[in-house]
This record gives C-alpha cells, sequence and structure tokens, in this order.
C-alpha cells in the first residue's frame, strides 16, 4: 500500500528542509514541487520569455528536459542538462515564481508531472496546493505555518549562506506580498485542507517538526 504525504504552507515556512528530512527518514521519494517551479521560471528568465505568457512558458517547460534526482544533500533539479539546483534560489527566481506559477496552463502541465510522480511510489511532497490539488486524497496532509518575522528571518538567514545579503525588513515585506499573492490568485490559492493538521515552526526546531511529523506518519501506518 502506498503512503502519500502532502506538506502545504507559505513561503518560509520550512517546507521543503522538514519534508526533505521526513522523506528520508521514512526512505520515502521526497518531491519538491516548487524546485519545479522555479526551474521554469530561471529557464524563462535566462530566455527571455515573456513571464505573463502561459502559452510560451508551456513550451519551455516542455523544452527545458526537467530533471530531479535524489542527491546526498537533497534533489539536485536539471533543466537543459545542467544543475540548477543552487540558481533556482537566487532572489531573482524568488521575485518571479509566483507570477509563473500563477498561470492555469502551466500549473495544469506541471500538476499532471506531479501526480504522475505520486502515484508511482511512497512520496512526501511539499507546495501550495499539495492537499488541495496535486494529491486532495493524500493519507496524511500537513499544513506548515510560522510567522512572518520567523519565516523572513530564515529566508535571511538561508540566502546570507548562499552569498546574497538582503535586509530583514525587505525580506518581511517580499513575504508579505507573496503571501497575498498566493493565496488570492484565480488558479490553486494557497489554503489549508479542511483535513490537513497545522503545524506552527515559528518556535519549533526543524529536527522538533520533522518527529512531529513522523508521529502523525506512525499513526497513518509508516514504519519510522
Amino acid at each position: 500500500m502506498l503512503l502519500r504525504i502532502a506538506i502545504d504552507g507559505p513561503a518560509g515556512a520550512g517546507k521543503s528542509t522538514v519534508a526533505r528530512l521526513v522523506a528520508e527518514k521514512l526512505g520515502y521519494t521526497y518531491i519538491d514541487t516548487g524546485a519545479m517551479y522555479r526551474a521554469l521560471t530561471l529557464a524563462a528568465l535566462e530566455r527571455g520569455v515573456d513571464l505573463q505568457d502561459p502559452d510560451a512558458l508551456a513550451q519551455t517547460l516542455h523544452a527545458m528536459g526537467l530533471e530531479i534526482r535524489p542527491g546526498a544533500a537533497g534533489n539536485q533539479v536539471f533543466i537543459f542538462g545542467r544543475d540548477v539546483t543552487a540558481k533556482i534560489r537566487s532572489p531573482e527566481v524568488s521575485e518571479h515564481v509566483s507570477l509563473v506559477s500563477s498561470h492555469a496552463k502551466v500549473r495544469s502541465a506541471v500538476v499532471e508531472m506531479q501526480q504522475k510522480m505520486a502515484k508511482e511510489d511512497n512520496v512526501v511532497m511539499d507546495g501550495r496546493d499539495i492537499g488541495t490539488v496535486v494529491m486532495p486524497d493524500a493519507d496524511l496532509k500537513i499544513y506548515l505555518d510560522a510567522s512572518v518575522e520567523a519565516r523572513a528571518e530564515r529566508r535571511r538567514l538561508e540566502l546570507a549562506r548562499k552569498g546574497f545579503h538582503t535586509p530583514l525588513e525587505e525580506l518581511m515585506t517580499k513575504m508579505r506580498q507573496r503571501d497575498e499573492f498566493d493565496s488570492t490568485r484565480e488558479v490553486s490559492p494557497l489554503r489549508q485542507a479542511e483535513d490537513a493538521i497545522v503545524i506552527d515552526t515559528t518556535n519549533l526546531s526543524v529536527r522538533e517538526a520533522v518527529d512531529l511529523i513522523l508521529d502523525y506518519c506512525r499513526g497513518r501506518g509508516a514504519r519510522v
């Protein structure tokens, strides 16, 4: 029997890190759906594709040869045969990914890819519409949240480790703007599934959040 775990939440709530570690502990496949949209955004920016043109973006998605490969430090993302794992986390990509992912045609194509992945193995998948759109019948749905201040500080530290230094106030402003955009967009808005378990990570360490989710996984029959 397959066990599919959906982890949703706003930017900076810790979804990717927590989901990856949960998948490692369980021995499941980790699918970072945000990385898929980020990869498309990077490809579009590099090739001068109009980010307002869903047809051009969909063509780019199918042409870029997206590959997500398991790696020692997490998934590695490839487009056009290049490893872009680090590049898709750049501030420029972060600034434009919400727009790219808001187009119905783009989301439809990416969701189809995600649903195919989810049928093939035990998975932990994170994003903003996993429990509501991609895997509405997931066996366990988690909604991770945190205060804007905590999320912005995490993003600041993440960027600093990669050589990008951005003031905290600027990141908080961008975080609020992205929250508003993601939660009010017409297609697959960010929202908590009715049957999702909410976990506030504001005052939780990564390990504490992971252990809490693993407890819920055990309750669904997972072997940890």
